[in-house]
């Protein structure tokens, strides 16, 4: 198989799967958004309930991603360029695959949040199985991952920009581990003891 129709299939695999992403994201805030309200954290977390909210951020995240998909001025000999595609694939599909599974672990406990206020549900669950077996914040950390991984793979100012965001997840999780705590009490201290925050324990 040549360079070129590599880089095609693989770029190919992962935009599609970024779509698939989305989708599920996507489907997760409807069906949040339609569940009744129960702790809530921070200055705003009404705003999570708002369509207006999720079009103006949609909007500005697609927008800033549309113009900024330009290739990064770089000139790589064909062995970079292997060495690119394999590293990115293997940072990128292992990352977004992290991230697939801990939103299905999470099922009808997955909400959004932002780094201003976080919301539960009435009745909510603490869900530790699966990928929260291993780290509290399984979405964020393949989130990280994936973007490194993306940055390899496609090689534009968009991927470049997303190596920002685990900066913001970081406070986003504080403000969630803030509404949690105040759920579930003992039972998250008693999770937070056995399960790190960010990287699993070997």
């Amino acid at each position: 198989m040549s360079l070129e129709t590599a880089e095609e299939i693989v770029r190919w695999t992962g935009r599609w799967l970024a779509v698939l992403m989305l989708a599920l994201i996507f489907a997760g805030i409807w069906q949040g958004t339609r569940q009744p309200v129960g702790k809530t954290t921070g200055s705003s977390p009404g705003l999570l309930r708002s369509p207006l909210f999720y079009g103006v951020t949609s909007a500005v995240f697609f927008g800033v991603c549309f113009l900024l998909w330009r290739p990064l001025p770089l000139d790589l000999t064909p062995v970079w360029r292997w060495t690119a595609l394999i590293l990115g694939s293997l940072l990128y599909f292992p990352g977004m695959a992290f991230i697939l599974w801990a939103r299905l672990a999470l099922g009808k406990m997955y909400f959004v949040s932002t780094g201003r206020g976080a919301q539960l549900f009435a009745g909510h669950r603490l869900v530790t199985h699966g990928p929260f077996a291993f780290v509290r914040h399984p979405i964020y950390l393949g989130l990280t991952v994936a973007a490194v991984g993306g940055l390899f793979l496609f090689q534009t100012w968009t991927l470049v920009i997303f190596l920002l965001i685990p900066l913001g997840l970081v406070r986003r999780a504080k403000v969630e581990e803030r509404v949690l705590a105040a759920a579930f009490g003992p039972e998250w201290l008693d999770y937070c003891r056995r399960v790190p925050a960010w990287f699993p324990r070997l």
